[in-house]
């Protein structure tokens, strides 16, 4: 029985990633003619691992901007509850789900007197959690000796508030807000995950009696998250959302202007990742008898660093609903894009920004259109990424009849997305014993490409001996080489 000497290694770091999906409704009354604009926002609440499944539950206040049947504009909003879980045969108790919400989009209809919005809710879930596994570090046999590279993952948390105070004309109420977060870096300092960027905060707004005004503002903000882990040049991390929001609106007539006030609460979550290395055995064979080896398989998950662009789009727009030059056009509102990367001879990123168009008819009634601008642009990034878009700066106008022409500025984040597996010696269990020459001479004709430990694995000698044996061989093996092995004789 061949002796050796095991360890168990125990690691906190990402299991793998689940995604949800859920409709949520909210109706509203009779009072609502025609929906302009419809915009609905997601809150997590909260979220728990358990047998195959992860369950979360969030609040998704809805927004409406209307025109009444006496054609005056108005909102409306309300907040429902929902629950909603994602199935994952991976999943157990002990792990901890990470929930990152997304609307996908909203839909509206009408039955009857009501009107209905529902709201498609993306939920991209990322699993963390205890990994375990045993592996040889010594033992009767020729070993080689390796150290994996194993990425630990640490969580944090924590929240900060932003606020931004500017100066319009003078606006008469303000129907509609969104906010975009735009999370341009993440980086460790000691003891501190610092997460910076920047809210796009959206607002439309009543100018005078049957007139609509929109206008953003980008809020930048920097939150410092406590982490033991944190340490300057490793990898991390992370989101950031917007879990309330104050504004404020104080406007003088006399003097036709607008002061704004806009108080955000944020909450963000982090992971830190730590690289460290398990002293182990990659691989190993007896002089005596066959062996069988088992290996234990471990997935390893980061980030790598990412990739900032900001780039101008601009170009003919996809509509929901004809326009003309009766038309005016009086807002751009709910500014947002979605991309995707594409791998290939050229990596490229293909997506499209969108908003919500709010033009006055000739007929004196106020129409929402929605707008589409398809992009495609040329990135340079490291293998699979996550992509984060934010669509600001988006404007629109009509050159030819029924043509709209639009531009967005876009802001990008690219991060790599790491994974590698590692597989260090784990058993030996010992087979039938070995038929060794007895020849006090041998002449061995290796595969080329080999190296000194498969040659020793092949010859079942110790590296140093056939390197001894033959001091003028290089490695790698090159076509007809020839390796000598010498045995010692005794006489009798």
């Amino acid at each position: 029985m061949i002796g050796t000497e095991t360890e168990t290694f125990r690691g906190y770091g990402k299991i793998g990633e689940v995604s949800g999906q859920t409709a949520v409704e909210c109706r509203f009354g009779g009072e609502v003619e025609t929906v302009l604009s419809a915009h609905a926002s997601a809150t997590l609440l909260s979220a728990e691992a358990g047998n195959g499944e992860v369950h979360y539950t969030g609040r998704v206040h809805f927004s409406i901007v209307y025109e009444s049947g006496e054609k005056k504009v108005c909102r409306a909003e309300k907040g429902v509850e929902f629950s909603a879980k994602a199935t994952s045969d991976v999943c157990c108790p002990a792990f901890t789900p990470r929930v990152k919400l997304q609307t996908e989009n909203v839909s509206v209809r009408r039955e009857g007197a009501s009107v209905y919005l529902t709201a498609l809710l993306g939920a991209d879930i990322t699993l963390y959690g205890e990994k375990s596994f045993e592996y040889l570090t010594d033992g009767e046999l020729v070993l080689k000796r390796e150290s994996f590279p194993f990425t630990a993952a640490h969580l944090c948390g924590g929240a900060a508030e932003a606020d931004d105070e500017f100066e319009t004309d003078f606006i008469g109420d303000i129907l509609l807000h969104a906010e975009t977060v735009n999370l341009s870096d993440v980086h460790c300092e000691t003891g501190t995950l610092v997460l910076e960027g920047e809210v796009n905060l959206g607002i439309l707004a009543l100018k005078g009696e049957n007139s609509l005004v929109s206008f953003e503002r980008l809020v930048p903000f920097r939150v410092e998250i406590p982490c033991e882990a944190a340490q300057a040049g490793r990898n991390a991390e992370g989101q950031v959302c917007v879990s309330d929001i104050v504004l404020h609106a104080d406007a003088d007539e006399e003097q036709g202007k607008c002061k704004i006030v806009a108080e955000l609460t944020l909450n963000a979550e982090g992971c830190v990742y730590e690289e460290t290395q398990i002293d182990g055995i990659a691989d190993a064979f007896s002089l005596t008898h066959a062996v069988e080896l088992s290996f234990a398989d471990a997935t390893c998950a980061g980030v790598g660093e990412a990739v900032k662009l900001t780039e101008r789009v601009s170009g003919k727009a996809a509509l929901s609903s004809p326009v003309d030059f009766s038309d005016v056009f009086q807002a751009v509102t709910l500014q947002r894009a979605e991309a995707n990367l594409i791998t290939g001879d050229e990596k490229r990123l293909e997506g499209v920004a969108m908003a919500t168009l709010l033009v006055l008819g000739a007929d004196g009634v106020h129409r929402g259109v929605e707008l589409s601008l398809p992009f495609s642009l040329p990135v340079q990034a490291e293998g699979d990424c996550a992509v984060s878009v934010l669509a600001c700066g988006m404007s629109a106008r009509q050159r030819q009849e029924g043509e709209v022409e639009a531009e967005a500025t876009l802001k990008i984040v690219l991060t790599p997305k790491k994974k590698w597996s590692i597989r260090p010696l784990a058993a030996v269990e010992e087979k039938e014993p070995l038929v060794l020459s007895d020849s006090a001479v041998s002449v061995y004709i290796p595969r080329a490409g080999d190296g000194l430990w498969e040659l020793a694995k092949s010859l079942k000698k110790p590296p140093e001996d056939v390197s001894a044996s033959n001091p003028d061989i290089e490695f790698p093996i090159k076509k007809g080489q020839r390796v000598i092995i010498y045995r010692k004789k005794s006489l009798l």
